[in-house]
């Protein structure tokens, strides 16, 4: 070995053959950290859609019967009217409208449609739509439903459509 001029000597030194591998294992290093980085955002991006996917699915399976019970409004409206004009008094017309809206009712309740009948409740801006305000008659409350003209329908608790209402004014 020549000491006396050390940068002729062939042999390289320890630090010299060191310091590029360890330069190599800190690059490696760095690479796999960026690896597991993009693996973790990958997998968090996949259980996103996964959980948006079963939302959407959800969302969909909820309002699927939207239209079609959207479309037995009237229907209800009209069975109503008739038992309106049927009166009161007990008779087989009655009875048999009374059955069928009830039999409609439960058929559609099941499917998550609710009725939305709010005489003598507080005005709900988001469920009720007022077409009138009369003078609040006596024992009911200023801002009270007074009389229904249409009763209104949520389809699980979303609004299908508002009640047509006359409030009670607010002095």
């Amino acid at each position: 070995m020549n000491q006396e001029h050390p940068e002729l000597d062939p042999t390289p030194s320890a630090d010299a053959a060191t310091d590029p591998q360890q330069e190599q294992i800190q690059a490696l290093r760095a690479e796999v950290e960026q690896v597991k980085a993009e693996a973790l955002r990958e997998r968090a991006d996949l259980d996103n859609q996964r959980k948006r996917v079963a939302r959407d699915i959800e969302q969909a399976r909820k309002f699927a019967n939207e239209k079609l019970l959207g479309e037995l409004l009237p229907v209800f409206d009209s069975l109503d009217a008739g038992l309106n004009a049927a009166g009161s008094e007990p008779n087989p017309l009655r009875e048999g409208l009374e059955l069928t809206l009830k039999q409609l009712l439960k058929v559609a309740g099941d499917n998550g449609l609710s009725l939305l009948d709010p005489v003598g409740e507080a005005f709900n801006p988001e469920h009720h739509q007022a077409i009138s305000q009369v003078d609040a008659p006596a024992g009911v409350a200023p801002g009270a439903v007074v009389t229904v003209f249409q009763k209104g329908y949520l389809l699980n608790e979303r609004l299908l459509r508002p009640a047509l209402v006359v409030v009670a004014r607010v002095d």
